[in-house]
């Protein structure tokens, strides 16, 4: 789809010739493809528009001046309807196109939308539609209520029931999860156990071979103190026996 905006670029009215650089200008802004299209130039532009402008939208005596908008061939409309729409932030929907997302007449065309399809829906139900004796008396909402009321029942016990489950199990998980440690120091406790007793017992056996190596020392002292006294003991004797002798030859 273009945007054709017919122009006329010779025009001498300066109030024609600032409606169309406004437009032009406006969008250009909005990034809008157009095509501008001169009557001045142009007896077949000049003609076409003439005869594309609605009657109703033509002025008194029946000849529209420019800017005129149109979308291909749809008319959208001269510079005063163009300016009432963008000063309600509707140009796109004046020049027939959808709105950029996150624009403000996006926002707005969301927000109808909404509307739309929610409270006019609601405010205007299809008469159609036949509705049964029993809803409309109510006794069959309040069936559905009863039969709701005692689904949610069953299912807030069948899910008190999964977390009682849920819950013993966790607290199984927790207990075998300590049971498994506690067992695993007692092992390790045992092992140190029985090293500090092994170690215990070899310091034991090297005190205990200390104290006879340190016994017999004591043994082989005195003895070899005994061996000396009687060697001096025997000495003393033989040389009494030499004096007593001496004395006698005398």
């Amino acid at each position: 789809m273009v945007i054709k905006v017919f122009l006329a670029t010779s025009s001498g009215s300066t109030a024609i010739k600032k409606k169309q650089q406004d437009v032009v200008g406006f969008l250009e802004a909005l990034k809008v493809d157009y095509a501008q299209l001169d009557i001045a130039c142009s007896e077949d532009n000049r003609m076409w528009m003439r005869q594309n402008v609605p009657e109703e939208k033509k002025p008194a005596n029946g000849i529209p001046l420019p800017p005129q908008i149109f979308n291909e061939d749809s008319y959208c409309g001269d510079y005063e309807t163009f300016f009432d729409a963008k000063e309600d932030n509707s140009v796109y929907n004046f020049l027939g196109l959808p709105p950029p997302p996150g624009s403000k007449e996006g926002e707005q065309a969301e927000k109808a939308l909404i509307v739309e399809n929610g409270t006019h829906a609601e405010e205007n139900p299809d008469d159609s539609i036949e509705v049964p004796v029993e809803e409309r008396n109510g006794d069959a909402h309040g069936e559905e209520e009863d039969d709701a009321r005692e689904g949610g029942e069953g299912d807030e016990a069948e899910g008190e029931e999964n977390e009682e489950a849920a819950d013993d199990e966790a607290a199984e998980g927790e207990t075998a999860g300590d049971e498994a440690p506690a067992e695993e120091e007692e092992e390790e406790e045992e092992e140190e156990g029985g090293e500090a007793v092994e170690e215990s017992d070899e310091v034991a056996e090297d005190t205990q071979a200390q104290v006879e190596e340190e016994e017999e020392q004591e043994e082989e002292d005195l003895q070899s103190e005994d061996e000396e006294e009687t060697e001096v003991q025997e000495e003393e004797e033989e040389e009494g026996v030499e004096e007593t002798q001496e004395e006698e030859a005398e």
